[in-house]
């Protein structure tokens, strides 16, 4: 696969060992920027609106019309703003190029199946107004609003974190842990509302049990959460839209009614992961990523912020080969979510040869394939290798819109042998197809400690007092 709607691929000097048709879209990205600057590139300009009034820009060239090579024009803008939608997040796109790839990205978002979904989950779902893609010359200014991090350690907190498979909580005095516990539960498909609305006080009550009093609850949850609000969240995929409008929008604010108003708050997992990290490390520009049940992430600024972006990698495409595996819910190729989570590793069994049921659910896959890697099976093996040679790859293409010096990395794919694997594997790319970065981006692993207590701490640290 050497090209896609005439954007040219570049295949990786390292190729994933159970997917050689691997096209990283950082190598297509660099390739087609620096082609179009050697042959008269045309300025493009891209501007994402948020409901705040906060604008990202991204700024690049296209090939003049004439060239040949202008047949991948759209390709590349629609891959960019793709990534800018996920990871910044906007219900207005501002385009200033070439009025006719404007004009194709605006078809794209009315008229594709995966433009329609981005389209619907930015502006009905996330921002709740009607998502549009303008054409001007007159972009508006860059700007951002950024909030403090956690880091509030006073007082007797709860934290929480809510995870596909599990609901983790803890109970926390001026930063210490006097409290833990981890339930068991499975709340993706399930219809009733209901059902996760007592989960939740459950366990926050046996939290709060071992406190003297409640000053404040922070938690974390897979999804998009704007002022403790549920935006769009995968823990209530089984949710009825009605239902949904009327039980989950704001069950975290009924939930602060319960708790007398005490500080409460809720933020993506992924941006609590990144939080936890910059505690543990003492360091900022972390870029988080867990490979777990989906792809999350979450990102601290150099300055140690937190900020309005997304953040949500599992969207975000990493390969630019049109035939690669799409993302079941948005239906789109080369997502992040199909390269870092358990359904990589699904993904990637039958190419490996590795015998496990296909019937299984992708946890029982995964730890299938973490023992055959305790049994030294070259098999198992050969998939963390390929996650791996995808981690380093990505990473790169990820601190083109990232300023992060610290990756990260963590969930359940990264357990046991397998993940020192992954990391290594990812290493080896940087050092053999991007040397100049190889010392200056570093990766990380949690301790056990951090693991058990990081995120809950982080999670009760978010609320001030």
């Amino acid at each position: 696969m050497n090209e896609n709607n005439g954007l040219q691929l570049i295949a990786p000097r390292i190729k994933p060992v159970l997917d050689p048709d691997f096209r990283p879209a950082v190598l297509a990205n660099r390739h087609y920027r620096a082609q179009a600057k050697q042959n008269g590139g045309i300025p493009v300009r891209i501007a994402l609106e948020q409901a705040d009034g906060s604008v990202f820009h991204f700024v690049s060239e296209v090939f003049p019309e004439t060239h040949p090579l202008a047949a991948g024009n759209f390709i590349y803008v629609e891959r960019i703003v793709k990534f800018m939608l996920w990871s910044r997040g906007g219900f207005r796109v501002y385009f200033d190029g070439p009025r006719a790839i404007g004009e194709q990205l605006q078809k794209y978002f009315h008229e594709a199946p995966t433009g329609k979904f981005d389209a619907d989950i930015m502006g009905n779902r996330i921002y709740e107004r009607p998502f549009e893609v303008v054409i001007t010359k007159n972009v508006p200014a860059e700007r951002a609003s950024t909030t403090p991090l956690g880091r509030h350690l006073n007082g007797n907190r709860i934290g929480f974190d809510l995870g596909g498979s599990d609901r983790k909580t803890a109970a926390v005095i001026d930063g210490k842990v006097v409290f833990s516990e981890e339930v068991v539960w499975d709340p993706y498909m399930q219809p009733d509302p209901q059902y996760h609305l007592d989960g939740i006080i459950d366990s926050l009550k046996k939290a709060a049990a071992h406190l003297p009093r409640v000053d404040a609850i922070g938690g974390s949850a897979a999804g998009v959460y704007v002022n403790n609000r549920v935006k769009v969240a995968s823990l209530f995929r089984g949710v009825t839209k009605d239902l949904f409008e009327q039980r989950v929008k704001n069950m975290f604010l009924d939930i602060k009614k319960q708790w007398n108003n005490v500080p409460f708050e809720i933020v993506n997992d992924g941006e609590v992961t990144a939080l936890a990290g910059a505690m543990s490390l003492n360091q900022n520009s972390v870029l988080g990523i867990a490979m777990g049940t989906s792809q999350a992430g979450g990102y601290v600024t150099p300055e140690g912020n937190i900020t309005s972006w997304l953040n949500e990698l599992a969207f975000m495409p990493v390969d630019y080969n049109p035939n690669a595996a799409r993302d079941e819910w948005s239906g789109d190729y080369g997502c992040g979510v199909q390269y870092f989570s358990q359904q990589a590793v699904g993904k990637l069994i039958p190419a490996s040869g590795l015998e496990v049921d296909a019937k299984l659910g992708l946890p029982e896959k995964l730890k299938a394939v973490q023992k055959a890697m305790e049994q030294n099976d070259v098999r198992a093996l050969k998939i963390y290798q390929t996650i791996g040679t995808y981690l380093g790859y990505a990473v790169v293409h990820y601190a083109d819109f990232y300023d992060c010096k610290n990756v990260l990395i963590l969930g359940r794919v990264t357990s046991g042998r397998g993940g020192d694997v992954i990391i290594e594997g990812a290493k080896e790319v940087l050092k053999a197809e991007f040397p100049e970065l190889a010392g200056s981006i570093a990766f990380h692993v949690p301790d056990e400690h951090d693991k058990r207590h990081g995120q809950a701490i982080a999670a009760a640290s978010l609320p001030k007092i």
